[in-house]
């Protein structure tokens, strides 16, 4: 079967946005420093710049644009779902994290499916005030500081607590600094909240208190990515960015945000995985239609994977879904920790934090972290910023091919994206791959079932070169596809 853009499945059609691209200034690099310096740098907390009266607590307005503390999303309007609670199955799978493979996934005008669903928005619970946090990094000891106190002191300047709210309701979540004059990034589903609302009210506060009305740059559903503009703002910290592509398994990371409303709040843990593929229900992604996949179940109850923002169980479903290339973790990721900063050991940016998984049950259950936490690569949030600075949108790649697991063919002996069909005048027909091909690698990273390769090719900019590994009657082949542009 085929559509407009020549790569809808047979059974369903997630839909995904498309933008035009674009390019921003380069970012501002932070200085290197050693831990102790860092630390002895911020040994006494920064005082917020001249308030004539005492901080609300982080990510929290005052005077005339003040408004009630979050309390959740009761009443929210029906054409709004939200991040809701999905029922979820797991299976074997190599290179990412592999769910209920439900019916065809596509590399062409929607996101792919067959990977497993995983939590994506952490907002403040609704029962949970946001605390006030520390103005910057605290240290007693300079003589005894550690590898990670260095990097929380070089990083916590950089990050950010967001406070959404509009007539749907209000959530908290972080945000990092990308330059001096106020551009941040931070998750599309933090400022939609979880796509309940395409106007909120947005405020930001940064580590050492300083309050700040924010506009919408520009929002990428389809990598759940946004950019904010803070106004009058200058003099803030922006981040450094490292080479997510130069990761090792067991790196260390460091995660930087408000979890639970916890302004400056830090986490440690290593590199658990690289080059995984996850599939997530989306309510701020476009609708698809009626044709759109239906949500596994198992044994009548929710299985590992979930959204979660502390709802407990009102919350609504999701309406479609997006597939995207994550960095995974087991720095401790929590419901407000969205849009937050992951980092390598020299403070350098690496992944901006996405999606968790839960141990299942209700919400009220198991919503916190369970040690499996989920980033986008920095390399993929520089190109998606850079685009949303310079355009207010951002572009992604189309392959122009319907494909399914390979693992679900009936004879098949590898794993990997199984081509179903090709458009006409598609990238993939144009490359000469044709139906029955079975891609193995996108770009030189393991593909091993469709969400994968989906997740790959939205990760690279509309008109993009591709190297693309794929297996024809035994034989492995290699070919370069100049990738089409998903159109919205």
């Amino acid at each position: 079967m085929s559509d407009t853009q020549g790569d809808r499945p047979e059974d369903h059609v997630p839909a995904d946005p498309s933008t035009t691209p674009g390019e921003a200034p380069t970012q501002p690099a932070v200085p290197a420093q050693s831990a102790a310096e860092a630390a002895a740098q911020h040994r006494t907390p920064a005082q917020p710049t001249a308030p004539t009266q005492p901080l609300p607590p982080a990510g929290y307005p005052t005077g005339a644009h003040a408004y009630a503390r979050p309390q959740g999303y009761a009443g929210q309007p029906a054409a709004y779902p939200s991040y809701a609670g999905q029922p979820r199955k797991t299976s074997s799978g190599a290179g990412k994290v592999v769910g209920l493979i439900v019916a065809a996934a596509i590399v062409g005008g929607a996101a792919g499916l067959g990977g497993s669903y995983a939590g994506v928005n952490w907002f403040t619970p609704a029962a949970t005030s946001p605390a006030a946090g520390p103005g910057t990094v605290t240290v007693n000891d300079t003589d005894s500081v550690n590898e990670t106190t260095g990097i929380a002191a070089k990083v916590v300047p950089s990050v950010v607590t967001i406070a959404a709210s509009s007539s749907a309701g209000a959530g908290t979540g972080s945000g990092v600094v990308l330059t001096e004059d106020g551009y941040v990034v931070t998750n599309t589903h933090v400022v939609t909240l979880d796509g309940a609302t395409g106007d909120a009210q947005v405020r930001v506060t940064t580590a050492d208190g300083r309050v700040y009305d924010a506009e919408i740059v520009g929002t990428d559903p389809l990598y759940d990515l946004a950019v904010l503009k803070l106004q009058d703002a200058e003099g803030l910290s922006p981040i450094e960015f490292a080479d997510s592509s130069d990761l090792n398994v067991g790196d260390t990371t460091v995660a930087v945000g408000a979890p639970l409303g916890l302004a400056n709040s830090v986490t440690e843990g290593i590199v658990s995985a690289l080059n995984r593929s996850i599939q997530i229900a989306s309510a701020a992604a476009p609708d698809s239609g009626d044709d759109a996949p239906e949500q596994p179940e198992e044994n009548g109850q929710q299985g590992p994977f979930r959204f979660d923002f502390g709802q407990g169980d009102q919350q609504a479903p999701a309406g479609e879904s997006i597939s995207i290339a994550v960095i995974q973790t087991d720095a401790a990721i929590n419901p407000g920790n969205s849009g937050g900063a992951l980092v390598d050991s020299d403070g350098r940016l690496i992944g901006i934090n996405v999606a968790i998984a839960t141990a299942g049950g209700t919400s009220s259950e198991g919503s916190g972290s369970i040690g499996v936490g989920f980033s986008i690569p920095s390399d993929i949030v520089q190109r998606i910023t850079d685009e949303l600075i310079e355009n207010g949108e951002a572009t992604h790649g189309l392959l122009g091919a319907t494909v399914r697991p390979a693992a679900s063919v009936e004879g098949s002996t590898i794993t990997g994206a199984y081509i179903n069909e090709v458009s006409d005048g598609g990238a993939a027909a144009a490359a000469g791959l044709t139906a029955g091909d079975v891609v193995t690698g996108f770009n030189g990273i393991p593909v091993t079932d469709a969400t994968d390769l989906t997740a790959q090719v939205r990760g690279q900019a509309a008109g993009s070169e591709a190297e693309v590994t794929f297996v024809r009657d035994g034989e492995t082949q290699t070919v370069t596809v100049t990738l089409g542009t998903l159109e919205q």
